[in-house]
């Protein structure tokens, strides 16, 4: 076999492992429904991201008053790049009214075995269990994943809504790490918590 064609086949081996772990692009909840993020909710992005610019600017370095709907576009192509790559999986998140409550993902950066759970919340739906509603249904399906064995949260020490999702969905702290904080209400310190797969 030539080494044209070793590549192809390693390209091919390796696609074929990429979407074996493909998590589905819908996933329904309790009064809630994850879509996989399309570029027509760009608009309807930007608006929320604005509205909520005043509790997201203390833990999200990428938001800030320049985000506007051509920057959503871009997390958006992005995304769906990502997605296609195999390397992360955003989901808008919808009530049952249809109305865009906030952004989870899947993200593989952690490294084999693991899929950590990044996401965002709309300030006018905050506090009604939507988000954990949202991280427990999409590590639910994570751990449904070939090869997946655990699923992390990754927060800073003062985000206390991040750490009452991390709790409440049955995450535990498994080590803290020391960084330079980026946004304005981070302390620097950040707490990786974890939830393992039942032993079968």
């Amino acid at each position: 076999m030539s080494g044209r064609a070793r590549k192809s086949l390693r390209r091919a081996v390796g696609r074929a492992k990429l979407c074996a772990m493909e998590p589905p692009e819908v996933i329904n909840g309790d009064g809630l429904v994850l879509r996989r993020w399309e570029p027509v909710w760009a608009a309807e992005a930007a608006a929320a991201v604005r509205e909520s610019l005043p509790e997201l600017m203390q833990y999200m370095p990428w938001a800030s008053e320049a985000y506007d709907e051509e920057a959503s576009r871009a997390f958006l192509e992005t995304s769906s790049k990502n997605w296609a790559e195999g390397t992360e999986f955003n989901y808008g998140i919808f009530d049952d009214d249809g109305q865009l409550v906030g952004s989870v993902g899947l993200m593989t950066r952690m490294g084999p075995g693991i899929m950590e759970v990044g996401y965002w919340m709309r300030s006018a739906y905050a506090g009604r269990g939507y988000m954990t509603a949202a991280v427990r249904e999409i590590t639910r399906v994570a751990l449904t994943l070939p090869e997946i064995e655990r699923v992390a949260i990754r927060f800073d020490a003062s985000n206390a809504g991040s750490a009452a999702v991390a709790r409440k969905n049955g995450f535990a702290e498994v080590r803290r790490i020391e960084r330079e904080p980026q946004a304005p209400g981070e302390t620097g310190t950040d707490i990786v918590t974890e939830l393992r797969k039942p032993a079968t």
